[in-house]
Formats: structure tokens, C-alpha cells, sequence
């Protein structure tokens, strides 16, 4: 492994553990679900960028329910034990939203596009 792989895996690395945030705030504003399906649906979703386990999204789960972000309800499962659906709370899509409007949409600026697109495309090599 080059210097240059350990630098970006450690970049990746704090970029990913706080996206995991907004992929499970993303997911619960489409619908209510539970920890195990969000994790496999972060993973579809991202591409497979973004991967987590149960357990981190309960955990975080739990933090966001703490905070009102979240609520959970019971439902009954076919497939086992009772299950613990969670939904955003208004709390929580106004802060879906305010992310989104500030870390996300940046992206689409085209003076921001135009940057990015420009190192896609090569960049200035050779200059």
C-alpha cells in the first residue's frame, strides 16, 4: 500500500462515518424501517461505499432517538420477534434538510461542478 492509499483510506474513513448519518436520515424520511434493513439499503444505495452494521445503526439509532430525531414503534414479524420500526420526527427531516441544503447541494453549484468535472476530465497533469 502507497502512501497516497493510506492517505485517501484515512480520508474515506472520516468522510464515511459521518455520511452514515445522513444515508440513515435519507432512508428514514422515505419510510419507517428497522436497523438491519437500513444497513443493507446504505450499502445498495451508496454504492458500496458506505457499509455498516447492525450494531452502529442502532447505536446511532438509539443517539438519534435520545435526541427526538427519531421515534420507534412496534410492529409484529413474520419472520421472528417483534420488530422496532423507526421514522424521522419533524426534528429530524428539518435537520435532513438543513444538511442537504448545506453539504449537499454545494455540489451542484456549477462553479463547484465545473471544479470537479475538470479534475475528472484530468486536470491540469502535465502543467
Amino acid at each position: 500500500m502507497t502512501d497516497l492509499d493510506r492517505l485517501l483510506e484515512n480520508w474515506e474513513s472520516v468522510y464515511k462515518k459521518g455520511l452514515l448519518t445522513f444515508w440513515i436520515l435519507l432512508l428514514l424520511e422515505e419510510k419507517p424501517s428497522y436497523p438491519y434493513e437500513m444497513s443493507a439499503e446504505v450499502t445498495r444505495l451508496s454504492e458500496g461505499t458506505i457499509s455498516a452494521d447492525g450494531n452502529s445503526i442502532y447505536r446511532a439509532i438509539n443517539r438519534f432517538e435520545e435526541m427526538g430525531l427519531v421515534s420507534s414503534r412496534g410492529a409484529e414479524s413474520s419472520l421472528g420477534p417483534p420488530r422496532k420500526y423507526y421514522s424521522l420526527t419533524r426534528s429530524g427531516r428539518e435537520l435532513l434538510r438543513r444538511f442537504i441544503e448545506r453539504n449537499i447541494l454545494i455540489f451542484q453549484h456549477p462553479a463547484v461542478a465545473e471544479r470537479i468535472q475538470h479534475v475528472l476530465n484530468g486536470g491540469n497533469d502535465g502543467q
